[in-house]
Order: structure tokens, then C-alpha cells, then sequence
């Protein structure tokens, strides 16, 4: 019975874990995500280290995206696709895309 309550509260305690780390992330009252501008404009800085990045930050088509795209922004909020970014083509290609696709909606 110990055991039992025992594992009990353990799986309660994740469970609010889970809870308040999703009610932190978004706003529950209105249904915003928020970003941590802060750490996207790391994660910028980051990869304007790579003459590739830079080149797609530096052009007028892109410019706009890193600061009024949220679809964009999220993804470079994300310390794991950094890190991806930095060490994968593929991921690069993938970012490219996200890029272009965003481009052509503002530009339609």
C-alpha cells in the first residue's frame, strides 16, 4: 500500500511538472505562446557567426521574417535546431524553405 501511494504522488508530482511547464510556455487566458525574445536574439547572434546565415539575414527578402514571422522566431528559439542549423546542411535547407515560404506569403 506504501509503494503504491508512494508512486502515486511521485506520478502527481510529474504530472504538475508537465502542467506548469505547458501553462508557462502559453498563456492559457488567451491562447498566446510567448517567445523569449532574449534568447532568439542569442540564438541570432549565434548563427550570424556563419556566412550563410548571415548572407539570409543580411538580404532584404528575409530581413522582415526574423522580427515579425512567429513561425520563424519559434524555430529560432530552439536551442536544439541551432545547434542543427550549425552542423547541418539538411537542416539549413530545411531553414531556407521555412524562409522562402514566409517570403512568398508576405509577398502575395
Amino acid at each position: 500500500m506504501k509503494r503504491a501511494l508512494h508512486w502515486l504522488g511521485l506520478t502527481a508530482i510529474y504530472l504538475t511538472g508537465i502542467v506548469i511547464s505547458l501553462a508557462s510556455s502559453i498563456n492559457i487566458f488567451n491562447g498566446s505562446s510567448s517567445l523569449d525574445t532574449r534568447k532568439i536574439d542569442q540564438n541570432i547572434e549565434r548563427l550570424r557567426k556563419l556566412d550563410w546565415f548571415n548572407d539570409l539575414y543580411e538580404s532584404e527578402r528575409h530581413h522582415k521574417s526574423f522580427f515579425i514571422n512567429l513561425e520563424v522566431r519559434k524555430y529560432l528559439e530552439s536551442s536544439i535546431r541551432i545547434s542543427r542549423l550549425e552542423s547541418s546542411e539538411r537542416e539549413q535547407k530545411k531553414f531556407v524553405r521555412l524562409l522562402e515560404k514566409v517570403a512568398n506569403a508576405r509577398e502575395n
